[in-house]
């Protein structure tokens, strides 16, 4: 069974991600394996390689982020192209680690699940949700940015009452830190119930 788990900057996906993983869940994470599948040596690097010229590869062979962003930033074309390239092989590479795990149930976290319709692949969905205002004020303390920039993020994706609409459960995570991990095992105990006693193949 794949569980999918979003949610919005600075809301605290990733440590709720974690508690599960202190619990023994599988987490495959989405942003993890966009870098790993563009890493020195990947086919898909030396496409971008060929694509944008060297300009976008640093001197350790590593990608060059923040310089291919602003080359496909006013470019649509190319965008395109960079995302018909890389969404199938990060696809099929997430698939391939959740189908290799051994938890009951498996977590696919991804900040864009519905933006990118990857709750397609999920029999459930988890929502990692605080007030926007928080969720601004927090990101900017972790980030070093200023609110605005944050803000931009904010309305790129897809809007708060959106994804409570869309999400089977919700982890309220605007309170502590002791309170997050409470609601992530009463909820793996759910989680653990459903995958044990229905058919998800």
């Amino acid at each position: 069974m794949i569980v999918g788990l979003t949610g919005g900057i600075g809301c605290g996906k990733s440590t709720v991600a974690r508690f599960f993983a202190e619990l023994g869940i599988t987490v495959v994470d989405a942003d993890q394996v966009a870098r790993d599948v563009v890493s020195p040596g990947t086919d898909a690097l030396k496409s971008i390689k060929q694509h944008f010229g060297s300009q976008v590869i640093k001197e350790d062979q590593s990608l060059n982020r923040p310089q291919l962003r602003q080359l496909i930033f006013d470019n649509h074309d190319d965008k395109t192209w960079l995302e018909n390239l890389l969404h199938p092989i990060i696809r099929k590479q997430m698939l391939t680690e959740l189908d290799e795990s051994k938890s009951i149930y498996s977590i696919l976290e991804a900040p864009l699940l519905f933006e990118n319709h990857l709750e397609a692949y999920c029999a459930k969905t988890v929502l990692v949700d605080v007030p926007v205002d928080l969720q601004i004020q927090r990101a900017t303390q972790r980030d070093n940015a200023d609110a605005s920039t944050i803000q931009t993020i904010v309305d790129a994706q897809l809007p708060r009452s959106a994804k409570l609409e869309k999400a089977d459960y919700v982890i309220d995570n605007s309170g502590d830190y002791n309170n997050a991990k409470m609601q992530v095992m009463r909820l793996d105990q759910i989680l653990r119930l459903l995958a044990a006693t229905e058919d998800f193949t």
